[in-house]
């Protein structure tokens, strides 16, 4: 288990685990300990993780472009393995600075969500672009972003958008309504072996 916390019940649980302590949060909002725990597996399948630290101090320290904040609807779009980082970008704006956002596949946003864009609009697509998608965007009126920087790097720059938008807003981006740090399920299933068996042969 990767864990924050060494002494949780799932690292008691757990037959190994690997202590993330350093990167633990005092916000509610996970940023820094998600974004720590995805290098790390990059990392572990031989990703060279340079390139990406030096572009996330650089997203760390540039300023935004002003115009950004004065968006109210955003797209994150992703392709590949960025798709979760698409995903990750809209829940951190919209937890933290309860604006308007989605994430899709680029091309699945090409096919329909792309009807919802329009001048109050910043898509941003993280990682590749794909041809064409710039154009298409670009004539709904929308503003097109795509970072040239490492995708986890560009994730540092949209979390920092949230950031930006809750204090505009007046909103403490640590402690959003209705969030907690952590969520603890009611009645968990405890599967029986019958369970395991079908679960392993599903």
């Amino acid at each position: 288990v990767l864990t924050g916390v060494p002494g949780s019940p799932a690292a008691r649980l757990a037959d190994r685990v690997v202590d993330l302590s350093f990167a633990d949060e005092r916000s509610v909002v996970q940023t820094r300990f998600a974004t720590t725990a995805l290098q790390l597996l990059r990392a572990a399948l031989g990703v060279d993780l340079a390139p990406s630290v030096a572009d996330a101090e650089l997203a760390l320290y540039e300023p935004l472009p002003q115009h950004w904040e004065r968006r109210v609807q955003f797209t994150f779009l992703g392709t590949g393995w960025t798709v979760g980082l698409a995903d990750e970008a809209a829940l951190k704006l919209r937890e933290v600075a309860r604006v308007w956002t989605e994430s899709y596949p680029a091309m699945e946003y090409r096919h329909g969500p792309i009807s919802v864009s329009d001048r109050t609009s910043l898509v941003w697509c993280l990682g590749p672009v794909p041809s064409g998608l710039r154009e298409e965007v670009e004539s709904t009126g929308a503003l097109f972003t795509a970072d040239a920087v490492d995708p986890v790097a560009a994730l540092v720059r949209a979390q920092r958008l949230a950031v930006a938008l809750a204090a505009r807003r007046g909103l403490n981006p640590d402690r959003p309504r209705h969030v907690s740090r952590s969520v603890i399920l009611a009645g968990a299933f405890r599967p029986t072996a019958a369970d395991a068996a079908r679960i392993l042969r599903a």
